[in-house]
C-alpha cells in the first residue's frame, strides 16, 4: 500500500493519482453506451430496441447492488487503512467480496420466479416481450458476476491501486463493445447477444479482479477463512462492522437509483406539453449526464484520500483534499458551464437532425447547465459524508437532487410557471440540494474546523 501517497504526497498530485482513472472509466463507460444503444438501434428492430430500453433499469439496479458493498466498504476499509489497522480492512474485504455474490445469487432467485410480473411492471407488451424477456432473462441470469465486478472496482482503490482498477473497468468494457455487434449482427442473437455480451465482459472482469486480488494485493483479499473466528467457530464480523458498509452503502445504490426515478419524473411532467418536449429533454439531460460524470469520477475517485486521512484523524490533510477538492471541481463546472452552452445546438444535432426538437432542446440544455457549480458541490460534500461515514448526510443527499427535491420543484414549477417551471425544475433542485449540503456539510463534520494533527 501506498502510504506517501495518502499521508505526504502533494495534495494536488495524490488527489489527480486516484481521481484520473475513474474518470477515465466514466468517459469509456459513456462511450459504451452510447455504441451499446448504437448497436441494438442498428437492427432496425424498434421491438427489439424498446424491449432493451425498457429492460435495462435492471441492469442499473444490479450497479446499484453492487455499490452496496463496493462503495460502502471502500469508505469503511479507508478509514481503517487510516488508523493502520489492516488485518480488520481485509477482513472486510472478504466479507464484501462474498456478500456480493450471496445478493448476485438471491437476485437471480427472485429474478427468475418473478419474471412475468417483473416484465409486466416494466411496461413489456406483446410487441416488446419477446425482446425483453431475452435480454432480461441473461442479465438477471448473469447478475452475481455483474454485482461482484463493483465491489473490488471500488475497493482497490482504497489501497491506492487506482490504475488497475481501471483496467479491469476498462477492459471489461472493451470487451463488451466488441462483442455486442458479433453477437447481435453476426451471430443474430438480438436483445440476447447485447446482455450475452455484457454479462461475458462482466465474467472476464472478475477473473482479472480475482487475480489481482490474490496474486497483488497485500492488504485486500477473497480467503473465506479470514471471516471464521476458528476459536468461536464462529463468523468473525460484528454487526456492528456489517452496519457500517450498509449504511454508506446503501445511500450510495439510492444515489444510482434516483437517476433513473428523476428522469421518469421530469417525463411524466412533459407528456402534456408533446412527445417533442420529452425527446428534447432526454437528450439535454444525457449531454449534461456527460459533466456530471465526470464529475463523479473527479469527486468519488478521491473517496479513499479523504476516509484514509479522516481514519488516521490528520484534519489538516483532510481540510486541504476538501478545499483543494471543492475549489477544482467548482471551477471545472464553470468551463464545462461555458463550453456546452456555447455548443449547444451543436450537440443537439450530434443526437437528432429535427430542428424543431433541437431547438427545444438546446434551451433546455442551457438552462440544465446552469446549476452545473451546484451538482460540483453535491457530489463531493456526498463523497465526503460517504468516505467519513456520516450515514445521514450521505442519505440525505441521495435522495434530495434527483428525488425529494426534483419532485418538490418539478410540483410546484408546473403549477407556478407551467411548461417553464418543469424545465427549470431540476436546477432549482440542484440550487436546493447544494444548499441543503452545505448546511449539512457545517453541522456534520465539525472536526474539519480544527486543521491541526490529532
Amino acid at each position: 500500500m501506498d502510504n506517501e501517497l495518502f499521508e505526504r504526497a502533494p495534495i494536488p498530485k495524490a488527489y489527480f493519482s486516484l481521481a484520473m482513472p475513474v474518470v477515465l472509466s466514466m468517459l469509456v463507460t459513456l462511450v459504451y453506451n452510447l455504441v451499446d444503444t448504437y448497436f441494438i438501434a442498428h437492427t432496425g428492430d424498434t421491438g427489439m430496441v424498446a424491449g432493451v430500453s425498457l429492460t435495462a433499469p435492471v441492469f442499473t439496479v444490479m450497479i446499484a447492488l453492487g455499490d452496496i458493498f463496493g462503495l460502502g466498504g471502500a469508505s469503511v476499509i479507508s478509514r481503517l487503512f487510516g488508523q493502520h489497522r489492516y488485518a480488520d480492512g481485509k477482513r472486510l474485504s472478504v466479507f464484501c467480496f462474498y456478500a456480493a455474490i450471496a445478493t448476485g445469487l438471491l437476485i437471480v432467485v427472485l429474478g427468475l420466479v418473478f419474471r412475468d410480473p417483473m416484465l409486466a411492471l416494466l411496461g413489456a407488451t406483446d410487441d416488446t416481450w419477446r425482446h425483453a424477456s431475452a435480454f432480461y432473462t441473461l442479465i438477471i441470469i448473469g447478475s452475481p458476476f455483474i454485482i461482484v465486478s463493483m465491489t473490488p472496482t471500488n475497493l482497490l482503490r482504497s489501497e491506492g491501486h487506482a490504475v488497475q482498477s481501471m483496467i479491469g473497468s476498462v477492459a471489461g468494457t472493451a470487451i463488451n463493445v466488441v462483442l455486442n455487434p458479433l453477437f447481435i449482427h453476426v451471430f443474430g442473437w438480438g436483445a440476447a447477444g447485447s446482455a450475452g455480451a455484457t454479462v461475458i465482459a462482466n465474467i472476464l472482469t472478475d477473473v482479472y479482479f480475482v487475480w489481482f486480488l490474490l496474486r497483488r494485493s497485500e492488504y485486500l483479499s477473497i480467503d473465506p477463512r479470514l471471516m471464521i473466528d476458528r476459536a468461536r467457530h464462529a463468523l468473525a464480523i460484528a454487526a456492528a462492522e456489517v452496519r457500517d458498509i450498509l449504511a454508506i452503502g446503501i445511500p450510495s445504490a439510492i444515489t444510482n437509483l434516483t437517476q433513473s426515478v428523476g428522469i421518469v419524473m421530469m417525463n411524466l411532467f412533459l407528456l402534456p406539453y408533446g412527445t417533442d418536449a420529452v425527446a428534447a429533454m432526454g437528450i439535454a439531460l444525457k449531454i449534461v449526464m456527460i459533466a456530471v460524470l465526470i464529475f463523479v469520477g473527479f469527486a468519488f475517485g478521491a473517496q479513499p484520500l479523504i476516509g484514509y486521512n479522516y481514519g488516521a484523524r490528520n484534519m489538516r490533510r483532510l481540510h486541504g483534499v476538501m478545499r483543494f477538492a471543492y475549489v477544482f471541481l467548482c471551477s471545472f463546472a464553470l468551463v464545462m458551464t461555458v463550453v456546452l452552452s456555447l455548443a449547444d445546438r451543436m450537440l443537439m444535432r450530434f443526437f437528432i437532425a429535427d430542428e424543431t426538437i433541437v431547438a427545444l432542446g438546446a434551451g433546455m440544455l442551457r438552462i440544465q447547465l446552469l446549476s452545473l457549480v451546484c451538482v460540483a458541490i453535491v457530489m463531493v460534500t456526498t463523497c465526503a459524508f460517504q468516505s467519513t461515514g456520516k450515514a445521514l448526510g450521505a442519505f440525505l443527499l441521495s435522495i434530495s437532487r434527483q428525488g425529494v427535491m426534483l419532485a418538490l420543484t418539478l410540483f410546484v414549477g408546473s403549477r407556478v410557471a407551467g411548461y417553464d417551471g418543469v424545465i427549470a425544475a431540476q436546477a432549482l433542485a440542484d440550487l436546493l440540494t447544494a444548499a441543503l449540503a452545505v448546511v449539512l456539510f457545517v453541522t456534520m463534520l465539525p472536526e474539519l474546523r480544527t486543521r491541526t494533527r490529532r
